[in-house]
């Protein structure tokens, strides 16, 4: 995507302690990726970065990640963690690449090896280490860390999947998969391992945040055609989130449950999720040379015949 123009990072923060956040919007997938950098020593951290697929073709492409790796450059910033909010079902993660081109150090909560033992059954992949070793470090619930002279700390966020975590730096708050802008609601909770109370409990947590803190979601579909937005406070979720506002844990389940029942699948679930176990490592070269994806016949529900 082409880089827009930007005036020095420090130009943006007055004050000591909020993040400068830029967020590259993936328009195939809906995908939000974040740089989140400190201001005043330019230290940075990646969220959710995307590695380009085209499931037709099968051809993979790092077009979104060089233009991040870019922007670092173009900025003199100095990446120090490429951050996982959970493994996704709607595109690659590119967090491998950009650890072999950066040397950042890789993050994910967790819970992500209940994922792994979870979809790597599904996958049929008894090779597979389902101890997080994919990463560098994994987060527990209430984890602090630092980036440059930020102070972060992470938020076990579960219910879309069992390992979302929402990562808390300085007054921002990065909740991918919970919450999504205030005029589409929640995400989903019907996958693998989903729960819709506990993505409930996981979003009353994120709302107890103070009103200003700003929220940066990872996904915006752009109703009626707006242009893609992802910022908003928790003020505004509060208030104008109608899957939240007003809501009890009942009425959510009995929401949340109806929508995801009218949802179709992802359409790269099953191509995304067996890459992104593996910390957005493709599978191995085979004995001919090339990559082959696994594709489990009939293992999901949620099929869309049209």
């Amino acid at each position: 995507m082409p880089l827009q123009a930007v005036a020095p990072i420090a130009a943006h923060i007055p004050n000591v302690g909020a993040p400068y956040v830029r967020g590259f919007y993936h328009a195939r997938t809906g995908s939000v990726q974040y740089v989140v950098s400190d201001p005043q020593t330019l230290a940075c951290a990646i969220i959710d970065p995307v590695m380009d697929y085209d499931e037709k073709s099968g051809a993979t492409a790092t077009a979104q990640a060089d233009a991040i790796l870019a922007y670092v450059e173009d900025n003199k910033l100095s990446v120090e963690w490429i951050l996982d909010t959970h493994p996704h079902a709607d595109h690659f993660s590119a967090a491998a690449y950009l650890k072999e081109k950066t040397g950042a150090r890789t993050a994910i909560g967790e819970h992500v090896v209940d994922v792994q033992r979870l979809w790597s059954g599904l996958y049929n992949l008894p090779g597979l280490a389902t101890d997080g070793s994919q990463w560098d470090h994994l987060f527990a619930d209430g984890e602090t860390f630092r980036i440059g002279s930020l102070d972060a700390r992470v938020m076990f966020s579960p219910g879309h999947t069992l390992a979302s975590v929402t990562y808390v730096i300085g007054d921002a708050a990065f909740v991918h998969d919970t919450l999504f802008m205030p005029d589409s609601g929640t995400a989903r909770a019907d996958f693998p391992g989903g729960s819709a109370a506990r993505l409930w409990d996981s979003i009353q947590a994120i709302l107890s945040l103070p009103d200003e803190m700003r929220l940066f979601t990872g996904h915006d579909y752009q109703p009626e055609g707006r242009p893609p937005l992802w910022e908003s406070t928790v003020g505004a979720q509060k208030r104008d989130n109608p899957h939240v506002a007003g809501r009890t844990v009942e009425d959510f389940i009995r929401l949340r449950t109806a929508r995801d029942a009218t949802l179709p699948m992802p359409k790269l679930i099953l191509h995304a999720l067996q890459v992104n176990i593996r910390g957005g490592r493709l599978p191995e070269p085979e004995d001919n040379g090339r990559r082959y994806l696994k594709i489990p016949l009939d293992a999901l529900s949620g099929a869309a015949w049209e």
